[in-house]
């Protein structure tokens, strides 16, 4: 098997088990407050934990919740919630092979079209029939071959 096919569906499987997790909004005051507050935590006693101010942990839950905060102070103020930070990416149409293919095609689609209008212009017009499976099998072939220029 091609180690790039490999390597796309081991990611995928990975990527699976974290998609229900998009039918989960984030808290609106954050995780780490709202974690904090249900655990009756105050402020002063998570400072306490990361060795920081309570103005800090504050400034923390700020930061996260407007979304500038970084994997780092997550990380650390996870463990000082004795939890661990779980993260991860999940393609919009569902798995990376979903991802490849809807570049893929609109690749072909641009390249097909492109020859084709030119035969046009010569009167050597192609069917439609003809466009479409000249489309597919070039995204086979760029599914295939995954070439830098796919992501430009």
């Amino acid at each position: 098997m091609d180690n790039k096919k490999l390597q796309i569906e081991q990611l995928d499987k990975r990527i699976e088990l974290f998609t229900p997790a998009r039918r989960f909004p984030n808290p609106p005051t954050g995780w780490i407050r709202a974690i904090r507050l249900a655990l009756g935590m105050s402020l002063q006693q998570l400072a306490n934990k990361l060795a920081i101010t309570k103005q800090s942990v504050q400034e923390i839950e700020m930061r996260e919740k407007e979304g500038a905060i970084t994997l780092k102070s997550l990380k650390e103020t996870a463990r000082a919630l004795d939890m661990e930070l779980v993260y991860g990416f999940v393609p919009k149409n569902g798995t990376l092979e979903n991802y490849i293919d809807a570049k893929a095609r609109e690749l072909a689609e641009k390249i097909v079209y492109r020859t084709s209008n030119n035969m046009k212009l010569e009167d050597q017009e192609n069917s439609k029939a003809r466009i479409k499976k000249a489309v597919n099998e070039r995204a086979a072939i760029i599914k295939h071959e995954l070439p830098k220029s796919l992501w430009d």
